[in-house]
């Protein structure tokens, strides 16, 4: 049984290669459906879609550097709960396996009933600038040449967004099968790697001629991490600076409005009610008052840095770093910067990688007895 396969690309198109390959998903008889990102009407990206007859698949396009919401939470409603027989097929960036992973520890979906499927991912656009890249006319030639790139450079006079310019992990190794980007002349072919027995067994079963090597995936690989790590590093050293002390940290959080929408964007953001929905945080007329005549002044609206700040303490073991807390700012707000930041340090201190090792309890959830000793004392 092979491990590498070779998908075959005709005319000098990609996209139409991986619609094909959806379409022998669905005809195979054991997907249900498949759920992959489908082109929006007006040129302003994709947004996932749930596809169950090859019908559906003309729009669907899975290497756009669009990315206008991060699909784990949608694969989780599909899978929880399902009947043993479901089984759908989900296209995601690496970043999105890794929170789908990561809420399945959290019972929040079923890996049993989906079968997971990563794209190398070479970065996407933000929301807003999107569009322009789009302008470009968005024909294959101009994405072969984006995908050829591994996304590095500037398209239109925009760049992928930073969180995909600091992400280390490009490549999806924890889904069931990976669809080879990295190193590959995406006008001839692509790769297709099984990663955990499921993934061998649709990819026996699917047919795809062997591949004779990876073609340089891993040198390319290598060489795109190392850039973004990089940056990432940057980023850190940038952040940290501009966080470190509460003042700091205020200055760099003023323009959050408390409109949520990083908490609705966030994919490993699961808790049915947010504290800051309930009555805690539904203040009354006099303790503003109270506040202001304490203060002299209070920045309304209130609790925005104290907001953050509990989400950073409920979160920050599980950021999988794909940046739609940033993409869902509208006041550019750089939340991702902040929670990328903070998350490194938090999970270092576990020595914790979210959604890397399905079998790995997320930290706070098992008992270490000794654990962290410099803390403890050692005592036993």
């Amino acid at each position: 049984m092979a491990s590498i396969a070779t998908i075959e690309v005709t005319d000098g198109n990609p996209v139409a290669a991986l619609r094909g390959f959806c379409a022998r998903l669905l005809e195979s008889g054991e997907v249900t459906a498949v759920l992959a990102p489908r082109t929006l009407p007006g040129g302003f990206g994709t947004m996932p879609a749930l596809i169950a007859e090859t019908e559906g698949l003309a729009d669907v396009d899975p290497l756009a550097p669009s990315f206008r919401i991060n699909a784990a939470r949608m694969l989780t409603r599909l899978t929880r709960g399902a009947e043993d027989s479901t089984m759908v097929a989900a296209l995601l960036r690496p970043c999105e396996v890794r929170a789908f992973i990561e809420l399945c520890k959290l019972n929040q979906g079923s890996l049993e009933n989906a079968l997971t499927i990563s794209v190398d991912c070479c970065g996407a656009f933000a929301n807003t600038d999107y569009p322009r890249f789009a302008a470009d006319g968005g024909d294959s030639g101009s994405l072969n040449a984006f995908l050829k790139a591994s996304g590095r450079g500037s398209y239109n006079g925009v760049q992928v967004a930073r969180a995909c310019r600091v992400c280390e992990q490009p490549a999806g190794a924890e889904a069931d099968l990976s669809i080879g980007v990295f190193g590959q002349d995406v006008e001839k072919g692509l790769l297709l790697m099984a990663n955990t027995p499921k993934g061998e067994g649709f990819m026996a079963r699917l047919g795809y001629p062997e591949a004779s090597g990876s073609g340089g995936r891993e040198e390319a690989l290598a060489e795109i991490v190392a850039e973004r790590t990089q940056a990432r590093d940057q980023m850190f050293a940038e952040t940290s600076k501009a966080t470190g002390s509460m003042e700091g940290l205020s200055r760099f959080l003023s323009a959050c409005v408390n409109c949520y929408n990083c908490r609705m964007a966030c994919p490993v953001c699961y808790c049915r009610e947010c504290v800051f929905l309930t009555d805690v945080f539904d203040h009354k007329p006099w303790q503003y008052l109270s506040w202001a005549r304490q203060r002299g002044a209070i920045k309304m609206p209130t609790d925005t840095v104290f907001f953050h700040l509990t989400r950073l303490a409920h979160m920050s073991t599980a950021c999988v770093g794909c940046g739609q807390c940033s993409n869902a700012c509208p006041n550019d707000v750089p939340v991702m910067e902040l929670f990328r930041t903070i998350s490194a340090g938090t999970q270092a201190a576990f020595e914790y990688q979210p959604g890397k090792n399905p079998n790995e309890p997320p930290p706070l959830s098992v008992f270490r007895e000794h654990e962290f000793p410099e803390v403890t004392g050692g005592l036993d």
